[in-house]
């Protein structure tokens, strides 16, 4: 089964067992309700977590386990990864993907030459940017825009992308 991150635990909250969590998932009002189970891993071993209690704080989630009811009890988990099922994730809509299928893929041009793969992906505003590594040059920054991502192939593993003018600084 493969499991994959909505959040990190990044600091306890009070003294009822709450925990901040910065969120990396768009579907963090599905995922951060009471009942809901997550999973977290630590010394290798997961362990699934019920949410007893979930609320927006700022930026972040502030949630409560049942299995670590104190502050001292949850305290061993922060830094840690929570994480879903692959069954637990949404289907989406045409023509949106997750990170996990993006990351790894390889980039071509328009005339079918390699690029090189995706390494990871910057959310700095308006529009993601795909960062990819290049075998014996700099890392290139893609705008995921649609002047600039013209195909995605999961199938093929490869993105088609057009180079447009300012893009490639080499």
């Amino acid at each position: 089964m493969k499991y994959f991150a909505v959040g990190k635990i990044i600091n306890t909250h009070g003294i009822q067992g709450e925990v901040k969590i910065l969120v990396t998932t768009d579907f963090a009002m599905q995922r951060f309700q009471p009942n809901n189970t997550l999973y977290v891993k630590q010394n290798d071993q997961l362990q699934p977590l019920k949410i007893r209690t979930a609320r927006r704080f700022k930026q972040f989630y502030l949630l409560s386990f049942f299995e670590y009811p104190d502050l001292t009890a949850v305290e061993k988990l922060k830094n840690c990864q929570l994480l879903v099922e692959e069954t637990q994730q949404t289907a989406l809509a045409d023509g949106s993907f997750y990170y996990h299928q993006i990351i790894g893929l390889t980039v071509i041009d328009q005339q079918g030459k390699q690029i090189g793969k995706i390494k990871e992906i910057l959310s700095p505003g308006a529009n993601d940017v795909w960062v990819v590594e290049r075998p014996g040059k700099n890392e290139l920054l893609l705008p995921a825009i649609k002047q600039v991502i013209k195909k995605i192939d999961l199938d093929q593993q490869q993105i088609e992308v057009e180079m447009i003018d300012g893009l490639d600084e080499e």
